[in-house]
């Protein structure tokens, strides 16, 4: 299949998802099959929790806006002319998907795809609805598609593999998979570093990179990194217009569970009464909580996080610490902003 035709495909099923919105759906656009896969789709929103109770619907609304952004022509291009794709030979990917958050597996899809590839992808239990509904779409609006989309329980006959799962899942794909081109993904986290100049607005937003999707994304800020003597104050009185999560009975086990075994364990903590704050040097914090560990100078810090880039996926900052995103946008990544920083593209291209 053309490069040309990969692309129009894709973009198509961006003006698709952009009739979805948090907001409430817009009039229905003109395409073809339309209005099939729109109630479909609209039905399987709503449907989402039922898989995974951490779907709610403002969540899967938000994962489905951030791809109708990027599947537009002009950011296609742009992305995959970095590469030679048109040499690429096709095989069989196999593509074990995780699912912490919605659509998390469509970047592995869309490379496999974009790259003429054909995929076997195995869904998580966790997020096994959307993907397969955006597929027929995608396959309706360029049959040639059909035989190159295979959903399956069980992988068999593939040549290489992307899989992304836990520390644990990853020893195991490791025995499993080593012996085929591949990429296994581990456990990552978003860190923010933070200033005594930092305002209320860069907190209020670095509110949505920690509480979007519960914190369960592996671009979640989930750590804090503040200058000796920080004052939280500031802090806690920027992140309280998103109190409402306490209201999300999951979330609330989790915060109420945490509190209880920190408190026993005589930890020190900061809370709101939706946040708790540990000092802790681990990366990885428990829902409901993030870590926070202090820092002398930047110059110290960035060697620290450069010792420890292999558990971190994405850091926030204004200050100038090397390879930071602004506040607000952890969750919001670009088409060449890879997990682990491995370019899919590019170990597709090669194998």
């Amino acid at each position: 299949m053309l490069l040309e035709k990969r692309i129009n495909a894709f973009s198509e099923l961006g003006k698709f998802l952009k009739q979805f919105k948090r907001e409430g759906t817009v009039k229905k656009v003109g395409i073809k099959e339309n209005d099939v896969f729109f109630d479909a789709l609209k039905m399987l929103i709503k449907r989402a929790k039922e898989s995974n109770p951490w779907f709610t619907e403002d969540n899967v609304l938000f994962a489905i806006e951030s791809w109708a952004k990027l599947l537009n022509e002009k950011d296609l291009k742009k992305w995959i002319d970095k590469y030679d794709v048109s040499k690429i030979k096709p095989k069989i990917i196999a593509v074990i998907m995780a699912g912490n958050i919605p659509l998390v597996g469509f970047h592995d899809f869309l490379s496999v795809l974009i790259s003429n590839h054909k995929i076997q992808a195995k869904l998580s239990s966790n997020d096994k609805l959307l993907l397969p509904l955006l597929a027929k779409y995608l396959e309706t609006v360029e049959p040639e598609f059909k035989n190159k989309i295979n959903f399956v329980e069980k992988l068999q006959d593939y040549d290489a593999v992307i899989a992304t799962g836990s520390d644990n899942t990853a020893r195991y794909f490791d025995y499993y998979f080593g012996k085929y081109p591949h990429i296994i993904r581990k456990n990552r986290n978003g860190v923010a570093v933070l200033s005594n100049t930092d305002t209320k607005e860069d907190l209020e937003k670095l509110g949505e990179d920690i509480f979007r999707y519960f914190g369960l994304g592996c671009r979640s800020v989930s750590k804090l990194f503040v200058p000796k003597g920080y004052d939280f104050d500031n802090f806690f009185r920027a992140i309280y217009k998103f109190r409402d999560i306490i209201n999300y009975k999951k979330y609330e086990n989790n915060y109420t569970y945490n509190k209880a075994v920190f408190l026993m364990s005589n930890f020190k903590l900061l809370e709101n009464g939706f946040l708790i704050l540990k000092e802790d040097t681990s990366y990885a914090s428990p829902i409901a909580t993030l870590f926070y560990e202090y820092y002398e100078d930047i110059e110290s810090l960035q060697q620290k996080l450069l010792q420890d880039k292999d558990k971190i996926q994405v850091i926030v900052s204004k200050l100038p610490v090397k390879k930071t995103i602004p506040f607000g946008q952890t969750q919001e990544p670009k088409l060449d902003d890879y997990a682990d920083g491995v370019d899919t593209i590019r170990f597709l291209e090669n194998l």
